[in-house]
């Protein structure tokens, strides 16, 4: 498995994707802290998450969209069904090194708290806690994405899937409050924004990632009893 997570991270920076994706997540957290933290004097560093992560919605699907599709498309997923590896492990395998991609963007975040701290004192302690849940976010993003790019053949079929899934449960809270204990959204401004870690949050975060792992190793395990 460790062989297709080295694979599939090399692959994601010998082409423009994984350098698009921190490029842009970058570009777009240092204007959210130059506007809601540098220009108002501010020291509450998790502020620039409060903006920022409104973005994942659409750039997840940049690093997601071609985990499976793209195989589907150039005829090469017969050789991931057939190979001696297992399914848990191909698609575990290529879920790490995307999600590896997002964590990297996100340790990066550190830098705009290096700054920070320079002109202020930020609470060490609740910056972590929102980096925390922020990290946890954009996985459990990965791993939809990866789970309707094993959907289809087309990424950006897969691309307009995600993003239109995010933006649901995104509003999803707005028309009804039963969807609150299930918006990820809700999960992380509830506590890790705050600086608290809730049990609860936690586990939704965490087992929103862990099914839709295992919706993908069911979808491609049902697509190779197929063939």
């Amino acid at each position: 498995m460790w062989a297709i997570v080295k694979k599939e991270f090399k692959s994601y920076f010998l082409s423009p994707i994984g350098y698009i994706y921190i490029g842009v997540f970058l570009l777009t957290c240092s204007i959210f802290f130059y506007l809601d933290i540098f220009v108002k004097l501010s020291t509450d560093f998790p502020y620039m998450f409060r903006s920022a992560v409104t973005i994942l919605t659409f750039i997840v699907p940049l690093i997601t969209m071609r985990m499976f599709s793209e195989e589907r498309k150039n005829g090469t997923e017969q050789l991931l069904l057939t190979s001696p590896r297992s399914i848990t492990q191909v698609v575990l395998g290529k879920f790490i090194a995307a999600a590896l991609v997002v964590l990297v963007s996100v340790l990066l975040t550190l830098i705009y708290f290096g700054i920070l701290s320079y002109f202020g004192e930020p609470q060490l302690s609740k910056s972590l806690i929102a980096i925390l849940g922020f990290a946890l976010l954009s996985i459990a993003y990965v791993s939809f994405g990866m789970f309707a790019s094993s959907l289809t053949e087309n990424q950006v079929v897969s691309a307009v899937i995600t993003i239109a899934v995010f933006v649901l449960l995104w509003f999803l809270p707005s028309f009804s409050s039963i969807f609150i204990d299930f918006s990820l959204m809700e999960a992380f401004f509830e506590s890790f924004y705050l600086g608290t870690i809730s049990i609860k949050n936690l586990v939704l975060l965490v087992s929103f990632t862990a099914l839709f792992v295992v919706f993908t190793i069911m979808v491609l395990q049902r697509r190779k009893s197929v063939k």
